[in-house]
């Protein structure tokens, strides 16, 4: 690990030096402006903390926060094809999924993970904590195994993630983190549509074939696969579209677009997600998942099904129609628990 620490310094600074950028950026009064209107609750845009300031963190507890943040940062160093704790997942980062650490507005960040852990999951059918939640990407985003629950490198990950939702209350999630849900289309997405915005957007870093390219010591994606072996497999939150459309959507291309500055519509977001989740990737164990079917998001691609949409339509929409059934559904079956 310190050989590691001691190589990666340099990074450390950099990625610090973005932060603290980020942050100029989004406390200026137009990141308040541009804020989109169906995904802010409380006019709050959540920040992450900073190292550099944030001295109230010392000794092995700084250590450990340091340290969950380069896994999140460099988890095929540790974990992947070569790692040097265990090769149990495909070579791809978790910042791959959560960016910039799992700090940048909107990018899938960490902000909320503490406020709302434990909970419970419907696709598990359980209440789980922060290692069960962390674990799942480790199986699913990863396509990997789990790692130890009690070990130093997954209670350093959780020390990373409650430093980071330090200031938010228990219970809430801020506007900016997460993912941002997009408007539905009023058409299926279609993939001859994405293909066409992936190869003018997203081929010249996530290669022609979608394989991504590796860093010149091949230990780490500089740009993550999407689809292929080494991708995330199909049991994955990006395989939703829906999860998908709406992280490309504020994020791609990457360093290119932002929430306040976009790139792609809306349209565009939603057909290229659906062009790359249309793309054979590894296939995740589910016999297990959404005991309870009713409880099945709109866009979960899998049947069986609590109504008669099709496995296509739950894949690409149209959605409206899914989730008017459903609220409708919902309404019914409240009604008769009603006294």
């Amino acid at each position: 690990m310190i050989k590691y620490l001691k190589e990666d310094w340099p990074m450390y600074l950099l990625f610090l030096a973005v932060a603290i950028m980020s942050i100029k950026e989004l406390n200026s009064s137009s990141a308040e402006q541009n804020i989109n209107a169906t995904n802010d609750d409380t006019g709050q845009m959540w920040l992450a903390p900073s190292l550099l300031s944030d001295n109230s963190v010392e000794g092995k507890q700084r250590a450990m926060v340091i340290y969950g943040q380069d896994l999140v940062a460099h988890t095929s160093i540790y974990f992947g094809p070569h790692g040097t704790v265990a090769q149990s997942s495909n070579g791809m980062n978790c910042q791959n999924c959560h960016l910039d650490a799992g700090t940048r507005a909107w990018g899938n960040n960490f902000g909320a993970v503490v406020s709302t852990y434990p909970k419970f999951r419907a696709r598990s059918g359980k209440v789980e904590d922060i290692t069960k939640r962390v674990n799942d990407c480790f199986i699913r985003s990863l396509n990997g195994r789990a790692i130890d629950s009690a070990g130093y490198e997954m209670q350093s990950i959780v020390a990373y993630m409650k430093w980071l939702g330090q200031n938010v209350n228990k219970g809430e999630k801020p506007a900016g983190t997460g993912i941002m849900d997009l408007p539905y289309l009023t058409r299926p997405a279609s993939t001859q549509k994405g293909q066409i915005i992936y190869n003018n957007q997203c081929q010249s870093c996530h290669a022609a074939d979608g394989q991504g390219i590796l860093n010149a010591r091949g230990n780490q994606f500089l740009y993550p696969p999407l689809w292929g072996p080494n991708s995330y497999n199909d049991g994955a939150g990006l395989y939703r579209l829906s999860r998908l459309a709406g992280y490309v959507k504020n994020n791609m291309p990457f360093n290119s677009a932002t929430y306040l500055h976009p790139v792609l519509s809306n349209e565009d977001a939603w057909d290229v997600a659906a062009f790359v989740n249309s793309q054979p990737r590894p296939s995740a164990d589910k016999t297990h998942d959404w005991p309870s079917i009713a409880d099945k998001p709109f866009d979960h691609p899998f049947g069986p099904y609590a109504d008669g949409f099709s496995e296509q339509q739950h894949k690409f929409g149209t959605y409206q129609p899914i989730i008017d059934e459903q609220k409708s559904r919902l309404k019914s079956t409240l009604a008769k628990k009603s006294p």
